[in-house]
């Protein structure tokens, strides 16, 4: 399966009790950012990303209250690098006694001498390392000569140890197509679990103009969903084909919600300057309608994964045939 039977139930799980509660939208994963201190100064990085001081991390107390208030199955640990994090054990230990599935979004520098020996494998933890093309791709990304050599290191180390691991890629406008098949190639080599690949979005505090217009993804990702049958590619057939230009989808920005040590970022991930301290607060008074509307000027090339994975499976399973589709992509 692409993904473990027990994070896909407690996705399918979650999804109808919305739906029996008649909540039209509802979050599924919440990211999670309990620092804003980052090792790397990748050039697609949004400058707040990686220049916070560690003293200004949020506390235990204040991701689990941010976890249990949001109510969502799944918890990314994103940042920053999660490795920084003083109390990633425990938060992690916390968030497993919650029965959440939580996904380690990380950069891998650091991973042997914070991570391994430290935190055990387990059925609900999942690493999901940064790979964002082959070596002098990556490294130019990341902006550091060796990470590219390094995360492939722990790659192999952390599957000797028995962790469960995924690769995430962003495609940009320097990606050449074969690169990402190359990349799909060494992602089954070293035994990875799948690998996400998803175009970059342009953050407006990004610097270097390295991000893809809509018809350059459109263009990349024709060739890309070429190929994806081929590899275990992390997002589904729906959301391939949006991200080639062969459908169209709204967002939804509420699926995949953002806590950051400065509050609720509104609208997504990815879009917003405005913080909100509250949940009750940013759920209700963000104008989601507008946002799934995509008619702001922000959302006019974004095809990013955390914004319409969700849509596409909904649209997936509007028909038996569309379900039938999604089941035999699930279990490939």
């Amino acid at each position: 399966m692409r993904y473990p039977m027990s994070f896909t139930m407690a996705q399918f799980k979650h999804r109808r009790k919305m739906e029996k509660l008649g909540n039209k939208r509802f979050p599924t994963v919440l990211m999670l950012e309990p620092l804003y201190t980052c090792n790397l100064a990748c050039i697609g990085c949004s400058v707040e990303r990686h220049t916070g001081k560690l003293k200004d991390r949020m506390s235990l107390e204040t991701c689990f209250k941010a976890v249990d208030d949001c109510g969502a199955p799944i918890v990314n640990i994103c940042g920053g690098e999660p490795t920084l994090y003083p109390e990633l054990k425990e938060l992690i230990e916390g968030l497993i006694k919650r029965d959440k599935h939580v996904i380690v979004c990380t950069n891998a520098i650091k991973l042997d001498s914070k991570f391994f020996g430290n935190i055990p494998p387990h059925p609900n933890l999942f690493l999901m390392i940064h790979l964002d093309g082959m070596r002098k791709t990556h490294d130019y990304v990341c902006n550091k000569e060796g990470v590219f050599d390094r995360a492939v290191e722990m790659i192999k180390q952390g599957q000797k140890l028995g962790y469960t691991i995924y690769i995430n890629t962003t495609v940009f406008k320097e990606t050449e197509v074969s690169e990402v098949e190359e990349l799909c190639k060494m992602a089954e080599e070293l035994k990875a679990r799948g690998i996400l690949v998803s175009p970059g979005y342009e953050y407006e505090s990004v610097e270097k103009d390295v991000f893809l217009t809509r018809e350059q993804i459109h263009d990349k990702f024709k060739n890309i969903r070429d190929f994806s049958g081929k590899y275990r590619i992390s997002a589904t057939p729906v959301y391939l084909e949006f991200a080639a230009g062969l459908r169209e989808l709204p967002c939804a920005p509420w699926s995949t919600v953002n806590y950051t040590p400065m509050g609720w970022k509104a609208p997504c991930y990815l879009v917003g300057d405005k913080f909100t301290a509250d949940w009750e607060t940013f759920w209700k008074d963000t104008n989601w309608e507008y946002w799934e509307s995509r008619v702001d000027s922000h959302c006019q090339n974004c095809k990013m994964h955390s914004g319409f994975e969700h849509s596409a499976v909904e649209e997936a399973m509007k028909t038996v045939g569309g379900t039938l589709r999604l089941t035999a992509w699930s279990l490939g």
